[in-house]
């Protein structure tokens, strides 16, 4: 029986294997370029007095955090990559003016992880990029519903809900347009594969995933299940 009934487990496996190539390579690029990058020695000094760390945990957790900005940057590809697999969907890649589509529903998508990965002064410009490709007659996508996926929702908020992002130069919001819209990861997840908590579903599955596919074992999954629980179950 398939781990997930929305993905196969083949194309699953695949993907995750290719983000923690991505995971190690960025561990192994914040090793090798540390020297190369200028660090505060006088926040050195107050980082270790003040988090009462040595210089052994501090030198571990200021690489991590390095490579963990790096990382950062493609697991929202990760995501685009998982939905593209669901039936009926298609991943278009890097590049491209949306990330994902729908043809059979009539649906397009710009997905990103997190609510803050644009900043508010730019999601005018997505909106933008949106209704230039759902509005004018003879548009390849002329009628399609636009979404703006935040795969992680501010304050574990669920929404579905029109996209009207503020224009600080206008001092005005974008018109609100049924066919443009906000969406957080968890309801996204549900419209794609028609599975209400399908990204529990990925959630839960990927540690056994993981760990078939590296060295690595977990051994605490409750830590890693509350941040889950509060990025989605918590208002």
């Amino acid at each position: 029986m398939a781990k997930l009934s929305f993905i196969s487990d083949a194309d699953l496996m695949i993907t995750v294997q290719h983000l923690l190539s991505i995971a190690a390579k960025a561990r192994q690029k914040a090793d090798k370029d540390f020297e190369r990058n200028v660090i505060d020695p006088f926040a050195v000094l107050f980082e270790m007095s003040g988090f009462e760390t040595d210089s052994a945990t501090w030198l571990a957790g200021e690489k991590n955090r390095q490579a963990q900005k790096s990382l950062q940057n493609h697991v929202g590809t990760f995501h685009q990559s998982i939905l593209g697999l669901v039936q009926g969907w298609q991943n278009l890649g890097t590049g491209r003016v949306v990330d994902v589509i729908n043809k059979e529903q009539r649906i397009i998508a710009e997905v990103k992880n997190k609510h803050n990965t644009v900043k508010g002064s730019d999601k005018v410009k997505v909106y933008d990029i949106l209704e230039s490709l759902v509005m004018p007659k003879g548009q390849q996508y002329k009628d399609f519903t636009a979404y703006y996926v935040e795969i992680i929702p501010k304050s574990g908020m669920r929404y579905d809900k029109p996209f009207t992002p503020s224009d600080s130069a206008k001092g005005q919001v974008r018109r609100d347009n049924p066919l443009i819209r906000q969406i957080d990861g968890y309801s996204f997840y549900s419209l794609a594969t028609g599975e209400p908590n399908a990204l529990e579903q990925l959630f839960d599955v990927l540690p056994e995933v993981i760990e078939s596919c590296s060295n690595y074992h977990f051994n605490d999954m409750v830590f890693a299940k509350d941040f889950f629980d509060k990025a989605f179950f918590s208002s």
